[in-house]
């Protein structure tokens, strides 16, 4: 017989009550403060949006800061203004857009102090209101003008995944690495301990293609910029090359590293030399190793970490970042293969990478829009345009790392103008497994043996908050391509799906019979792919 809890006693009931009143009031914005002065900032290129804004407090919300820009930027009709004097423009009251507001983009809003009583600069992302993120803690008065950076969030808006759409069988062992194709949610490819690799039709849940040639458990597997090529990197210490529509091998293995590949990645599609694609490998043998594609030929050998390289990343600014178990990151030179420096603040082994430009990089010049130019140039102009636009911060190409290790604790770098971390992020009570950063380069994701996601904010390493829910450790997560949710996987056999904003559970995925692996969000949005332990591949839709 179940136990039945007895009713809550009236103590209990009024500490509810006043408890939920006592959080109403918390978020109830004072009638008598007035007006403040706000100007738009845009944080890419520090140009101001038109003249300061007079905003009753009252009002300022972040919707309605939104709203407001938009007018200001002649996205939508708006707000109606009084009084335009040529300094600041008298601001009566918000309405609702007169005219059609599909236009409409939605934006982020920070305030940076730049104070000379503040040692550093102080950002602070704007929550709900302004009288909450700023005027109540202090950082300004409403006798001030308030300065608002702007970030233009993703224009479309991804669902979250929610049901099971195909479990697919095939796969003999555990299925350890998987890829969506950079150009659909059409193909995805997963590596598996049963020797082989394997090309999926989600659309349909079949299996298109058997990549057959490794003698050992494919690790890694890795789609070229342009969707063209599919490397995987196995145990048996070689990579191999296939044409994912024929499947295919493209020409022998490529033989070099003496123990087995730990990660790839492809030479940006705006840097590569036209029709000579180069890939970069990492190897337990604590090299890293450039290959020619065409010629399957070793162009050159970054030697000079002392234990195993766990992760390699190709920036767009033409080095390569490589972390080791010897507790450095070092940055090499993509173009002669000299070291350009080594980062040491790590106490252990460093286990991942990730860079603010990773998904531009992966992606190339496919996009939201499904717009793929006809001609080479073409291609290549998209796929740097999109990579500066991703890249920019103060008229600035910033391109900042993110490392995580077996010490607990991440750092955020930008090897560009120290060699000193930019943030220690601690946190996490055991090792990370894994650090991912999100589309719009805002957030950082990472996943420790803990049993958490733990949320960051890129700009300066601030905490944001604890995603808990996982019962065992969490392998790796990925952000949506909006940057809106994050779905991660974990070893208590579930998928997660996060709400990146509030930090709440979205969906909760059960299904997978046994650990999960790998998980992967395809880049326009519509799918996600998980793999683990029990052999299946399970494709997740909304």
């Amino acid at each position: 017989m179940a136990t039945i809890p007895p009713p809550p006693s009236k103590r209990q009931k009024i500490a509810v009550t006043e408890k939920l009143q006592a959080q109403k009031d918390a978020n109830v914005i004072p009638d008598d403060l007035g007006s403040v002065r706000v100007q738009f900032v845009d944080q890419s290129t520090s140009k101001p949006a038109g003249a300061p804004v007079s905003i009753p407090v009252a009002d300022a919300t972040v919707k309605n800061l939104e709203l407001l820009l938009n007018t200001l930027q002649r996205n939508v009709g708006g707000p109606s203004t009084r009084s335009c004097s040529h300094q600041t423009i008298e601001y009566v009251q918000i309405a609702e857009p007169t005219q059609d507001n599909s236009e409409r983009i939605p934006y982020r809003f920070t305030y940076v102090s730049n104070s000379p009583k503040e040692v550093a600069d102080k950002s602070v992302d704007i929550g709900n209101d302004l009288y909450h993120s700023i005027i109540k803690p202090g950082f300004k008065t409403t006798e001030e003008s308030i300065s608002l950076q702007y970030t233009p969030q993703a224009v479309f808006r991804v669902r979250a995944v929610s049901r099971c759409a195909s479990s697919i069988p095939g796969h003999g062992e555990a299925i350890l690495s998987m890829a969506f194709s950079p150009a659909s949610s059409s193909k995805l490819a997963t590596g598996s301990g049963d020797t082989t690799a394997r090309v999926w039709d989600c659309d349909t849940g079949t299996p298109i293609h058997t990549l057959k040639g490794h003698t050992s458990w494919v690790l890694v597997v890795s789609w070229s910029p342009d969707d063209t090529i599919l490397a995987t990197g196995s145990m048996d210490n070689s990579i191999r090359l296939w044409n994912p529509k024929t499947g295919e091998p493209l020409g022998p293995p490529l033989k070099g590293h003496t123990k087995w590949t730990t990660a790839l990645a492809w030479e940006p599609y705006h840097l590569q030399a036209p029709g000579r694609p180069r890939l970069a490998s990492s190897s337990k043998d604590a090299t890293i190793r450039i290959w020619d594609v065409i010629s399957k030929r070793i162009e050159t050998v970054l030697s000079g970490h002392k234990g195993s390289v766990s992760c390699v990343r190709w920036g767009g600014t033409g080095q390569i970042y490589s972390s080791s178990h010897d507790k450095t990151i070092k940055i090499w030179e993509a173009t002669n293969g000299t070291l350009i420096h080594t980062l040491s603040a790590h106490a252990h082994w460093v286990n991942h990478l990730a860079l603010s430009t990773d998904f531009v990089l992966r992606t190339a010049y496919h996009d939201h829009t499904f717009d793929v130019p006809l001609t080479q140039g073409g291609k290549v102009a998209k796929a740097k345009e999109r990579f500066k636009k991703a890249a920019t911060i103060n008229n600035e190409i910033v391109e900042r790392v993110v490392s995580a290790s077996e010490d607990f604790t991440i750092y955020i770098w930008e090897p560009s103008k120290s060699i000193k971390p930019l943030a220690r992020l601690l946190g996490h009570q055991k090792q990370v497994n894994n650090v991912t950063v999100s589309p719009d380069g805002l957030y950082i994701a990472s996943s420790g043996w803990d049993n958490h996601v733990k949320l960051w904010n890129m700009r300066d390493g601030a905490f944001i908050t604890t995603l808990r829910g996982h019962v065992a450790p969490v392998y790796m997560a990925c952000f949506s391509p909006d940057s809106r949710m994050l779905v991660s996987g974990s070893k208590d056999t579930t998928l997660k799906v996060w709400d990146v904003r509030t930090g709440k559970l979205k969906e909760d995925l059960p299904g997978h019979k046994d650990e999960v692996f790998a998980v992967d969000w395809s880049a326009d949005g519509g799918k996600v792919g998980s793999g683990g332990k029990d052999k299946a591949v399970r494709i997740w839709r909304h």
